[in-house]
This record gives C-alpha cells, structure tokens and sequence, in this order.
C-alpha cells in the first residue's frame, strides 16, 4: 500500500474514532506518531496537549499512557526498518568474534560495515540508558512546566536551523566513530528535558557533525529503538495493570501511532532529499510563543 492511500485511510479511521468518542485517544497517537520522528519532540506534545485542551487528571494525561503510544511507534519502527534491523541482527555473531580478537589483542580482525554500524548504535546508546535510570524521577516530575518547553524549543530550533545551514553535507553513516557516536548519544540523553527532542537532538548533533541529512535521520532512527524498547520495558508493570475500562483508549492510541509514525518516517526521509529542517525549527519557535501567550493569558 502506497503512502497516500494509507494515510487517505488512516485519516478516514480517525475520523470515524473521533465520531465513536474517542477523539483524545486519536489525537495523542497522531501527536506521538509526528512528534516522536519529526524534530519537533513527542514529549512536549505529549505534555503540552492536555494542558492546552485541560484534559487533566485522566489516562490521557498519564505518563503510563505516553509511554505506551511510544509501542505503536517502536514497532513502526521496527517494520519500516526491517533490512537494516536484520542487518544488524545477522552482524551480532561477527562483532561478539571482533571483541574477542579485541580483547586477546588481535589487530587483524576487523570488523565489516554492518558491525561497524551495530558497535556505533550500542555504543551511543549507553548514555541516554544511564542518564534515564539516573533522571528518571526528575524528568517524570520536574521537566514537564510550559515556559521550560518553551525555552527547551526555541533553543533546539535554532540550533537545529543553525547545524542544517552551516555545516556541510560531506559524511555518510558507515564513516561514524567513537567521537561522534558518544556525541550523538549524548544528545539523545538530553532528550530527557521536553522539548529537546530524541530525533532533535541526534540530527542536530549529527548535522553538526557534517554527517549528511539521509544520514543524520538513519542513525537518529536507529538510536531510537533501543531507548525506546527500554522505556517500555521498564514501564510494563503500569501498562499491565490498566484497569480493563481503559483498555479500549490505549489500543486506539497505540495504533494510531504506529500507522502515524511510519507515514512520518516516509515524510521525513523524502522531505529532506528536497530541502532541509529549516521548517521543523520555525515550527519549533512559534509553537514556544503559542506556549507562552497561552500561558500568560490564561
């Protein structure tokens, strides 16, 4: 099925969701499924959408029903990717072999693109797992105020803007080392902050890096998953203790963010062949003075 005629349909079904009352559920999994590959971050619009529509103190607003929109785009993920993610699967057996010969001292044992590339994502993803573990309460308790986003967006745009203007489009994936992916990664765990942004934050870094655009996006999509998977995992607990009432909202929210996501995975990655991520920031910047101006006005 082609790209327009599933979002054609996607957009029928949330329609007919939406009539049937379940119009929160639909447009979290819309905002999740946009926000968590577009560099606009899924946090914020997690966050800051019951607080602009005042849907406090539901499911909706829960930080269990976040993590569990974050399902649909995990496994989007993982279907849109499919080669690269058997790729790296088969690549395993042949890096476990490179770290022995590593270990033992062995200098001619080198290791392939695919294990080049498997080594890089395991690596980058180190920091953002262990400053989750650390922050996790912080970031659960103290990150979620409106003007912090706020401030958090204008700041990632402009250097987002900034990265994609100045720097040049000269390396491809397969040329990444250790220096750039503990920075990448490093990015990534600042996605911790709302409003930074997880795909924000690793294409700016990667930008910034002169990693090309196909590039930056690749790898920010292939950090994700990992991140993601742990995410979940370490909230499995809350999601299987939902009462049955609410089943029904967070499967609709699920599935319309795993349909989303990977309409804005195809998006994404066709739109910056065509131009850069200049739209992205502005967006970024006037969703913070809409943030502010509802703020004070209210």
């Amino acid at each position: 099925m082609n790209a327009p005629v599933l979002a054609a349909l996607t957009a029928i079904a949330c329609v007919l969701l939406s009539f049937f009352g379940y119009t929160q559920p639909v447009i979290m999994g819309i905002v999740q499924g946009l926000g968590e590959f577009l560099p606009i971050s899924s946090s914020a619009h997690l966050i800051l959408v019951p607080w602009l529509f005042g849907w406090h103190g539901g499911v909706i607003d829960s930080l269990t029903f976040d993590v569990a929109l974050h399902i649909g785009t995990l496994v989007s993920l993982l279907i849109y990717f499919w080669k690269d993610w058997l790729m790296l699967l088969r690549a395993i057996p042949g890096l476990a072999e490179w770290a022995l010969a590593k270990m033992r001292g062995d200098p001619t044992r080198r290791r392939n693109q695919a294990e080049h590339i498997l080594s890089s994502v395991i690596f980058a993803t180190v920091p953002g797992a262990l400053l989750g573990v650390l922050l996790e309460k912080a970031a659960e308790q103290a990150l979620r105020a409106p003007l912090l986003i706020a401030t958090t967006l204008t700041i990632m745009g402009v250097l987002l803007y900034a990265a994609d203007r100045l720097q040049p489009q000269i390396k491809p994936l397969e040329t990444i080392s250790w220096r750039d992916s503990l920075l990448i990664g490093l990015a990534q765990a600042c996605a911790l902050i709302p409003g930074v942004s997880r795909s924000g934050g690793t294409i700016t870094m990667g930008r910034l890096l002169k990693f090309d655009r196909q590039a930056a996006a690749r790898y920010s999509f292939l950090l994700s998953a990992p991140i993601t998977g742990a995410a979940v995992a370490l909230k499995l607990p809350d999601m299987l203790a939902i009462p049955r009432s609410e089943i029904d909202v967070f499967l609709i929210g699920v599935l319309v963010s795993g349909v989303v996501g990977a309409l804005a995975i195809g998006f994404l990655l066709d739109y910056i062949r065509r131009a850069g991520f200049g739209v992205f920031a502005l967006y970024r910047v006037l969703l913070a003075l809409v943030i502010v101006a509802v703020y004070f006005t209210r």
